[in-house]
């Protein structure tokens, strides 16, 4: 008799995919509608914290679960029996295992890993049991498994991945496609897109790939670099029941913008006594004191003055580097994993002069783009309710329902539909707060600032497309001419693309405020 039938070979596969599978896409459901027939119960195609409640576990997996323990302890008894069985169909039964061990655990591994207090050996003594149970299924006479999986990496690996869904899942929030699509990518940059080669190899190495996160200001992007942070693998030590890092204070923030050269120079290389003014005594930089699990969050890169990034550009190629003040012929090592964020266009950048080519190249390997909170309202409208009320309950506690209320009808009778939202999700939790002071949020000179903001001040900022360059270059010179063949003929281009290019909205509002400094449109 064939060790696997069609029915469980279908169910098995159906599971591996899941196992495998972005628990972010909607991938999953697809999944889990093979894995269980008619039985699958319709969830929510994006799986977001405002929408779930964030201790539930699909309905689903538990159904896939029940399912797969009668079935893998009948397998086992199967593979004692005989061990003759085709490699494919042994992966298919580890892979089984799997996805039953991780659920199997899982509370147990939420409660250690973020509930429980104790000693660190404490936390982790189920981790006896799990071995032992891991014996049961993989230690079978006569049967080789071709994947060589260990139950301590396999262990780790569990850990890692409560971790990552956790900080994932409670940081990026919001039930709308962008939001979706960023969880996915951050966990794609936790695990790469193939898990499997991630659990054989590159858990060991992700240290060696920076990540950029792009976006506009005000869209998350140091949530976006802590998540990817304190998501690392840790290596787990049998003999004393515990993990060999306590990842609590191992992501150093740093944000360029916010401090001079010198000192940015200082923070992350550290400096010799005498190196500088100041410089009373010898300090270490947060590249020599970030350990190999560790992570060096820069913000605002793009203001990284020049001179820096050729050090920056050293650092990510060698891994080596010197402290102000120090010889060449003295190197410290940074061994952690570097992310760095901007709102700016370092394309744009590159072209004047201002980012180095070479070190966009070397940050670039793994990017991120954060999506603003116009782009999630615009795909998923419905979104905003949400975040509002995930806000209101940061700031209101139980009284979260009925602020979230009175924030959306102020919104709804004072905020044009289209409102930019220029600050996005940090203005939006500033709404809220002034909401809850003095119900009233003063939104006209933001909009004014944004419609009307300087265009070359706005290019610099890095914020806008090339297509949204024109048009509000083309809109603005219009609004001084009103003639399509002056505007065509100042700015160098055709008649036709200047009249596609000018925004009626856009010009309607540069009229009005013309109109209201008494200088009516030309």
């Amino acid at each position: 008799m064939a060790f696997l039938n069609p029915a469980n070979r279908r169910f098995l596969t159906a599971v591996s995919k899941l196992l495998y599978a972005d628990p972010f896409l909607p991938d999953i459901l697809v999944y889990e509608r093979e894995a269980l027939g008619g039985e699958a119960i319709e969830e929510e195609p994006i799986w977001s914290m405002t929408v779930s409640d964030p201790d539930r576990v699909r309905a689903n997996i538990w159904r896939i679960v029940g399912r797969l323990e009668p079935l893998l302890k009948t397998l086992r008894t199967a593979l004692a029996a005989s061990g003759e069985v085709r490699e494919a169909d042994l992966i298919l039964y580890e892979d089984g295992l799997l996805y039953y061990l991780y659920y199997r655990y899982y509370q147990q591994l939420v409660l250690s890993t973020f509930r429980q207090q104790g000693k660190e050996k404490s936390r982790w003594a189920f981790y006896r049991e799990f071995r032992d149970e891991w014996s049961h299924f993989f230690q079978i006479a006569g049967v080789r498994f071709p994947t060589g999986h260990e139950p301590k990496h396999t262990f780790a690996c569990y850990y890692q991945v409560v971790r990552a869904f956790h900080h994932i899942f409670e940081q990026i929030i919001g039930n709308s496609r962008p939001a979706a699509r960023l969880r996915a990518a951050i966990w794609q940059s936790i695990f790469t897109h193939d898990i499997r080669r991630y659990r054989r190899t590159l858990f060991s190495r992700m240290s060696e790939f920076a990540t950029l996160i792009t976006g506009p200001s005000g869209t998350g992007k140091e949530l976006v670099a802590r998540s990817i942070a304190l998501s690392r693998y840790v290596p787990f030590d049998e003999g004393r029941l515990s993990f060999e890092e306590d990842l609590t204070g191992l992501f150093f923030p740093l944000n360029i913008a916010a401090l001079p050269g010198t000192l940015v120079e200082s923070e992350l290389f550290g400096h010799k006594r005498g190196s500088f003014t100041g410089a009373v005594q010898d300090k270490r930089g947060w590249l020599e004191a970030c350990p190999p699990l560790g992570a060096v969050f820069l913000d605002e890169i793009g203001d990284l003055d020049p001179e820096i990034q050729v050090k920056l550009l050293r650092v990510i190629e060698t891994r080596t580097f010197q402290a102000l003040g120090e010889s060449n012929a003295q190197s410290r090592h940074f061994q952690g994993k570097l992310i760095a964020a901007t709102n700016r266009n370092l394309a744009l950048a590159i072209r004047k002069g201002r980012f180095r080519e070479d070190l966009y190249y070397r940050l670039c390997s793994d990017q991120i783009v954060t999506p603003s909170l116009r782009q999630q309202i615009d795909e998923s409208p419905g979104v905003l309710r949400d975040l509002i009320l995930f806000m209101a309950r940061r700031v209101a506690g139980e009284e979260a329902s009925v602020l979230a209320k009175e924030t959306e009808e102020w919104i709804e009778k004072n905020l044009d539909p289209q409102y930019p939202w220029p600050g996005n999700y940090r203005e939006l939790e500033q709404c809220v707060r002034n909401i809850l002071i003095r119900k009233e949020y003063q939104t006209s000179r933001l909009a004014r600032e944004l419609t009307n903001r300087d265009v070359f001040a706005e290019a610099r900022s890095g914020n806008l497309t090339a297509n949204e360059l024109l048009k509000r270059y083309c809109t603005l010179v219009y609004s001084q001419t009103r003639s399509y063949e002056e505007t065509a003929r100042r700015l160098g281009i055709d008649r036709r693309t200047v009249k596609a290019k000018v925004s009626p909205e856009l010009l309607a509002d540069l009229d009005t405020t013309k109109r209201a400094a008494g200088r009516g449109p030309t």
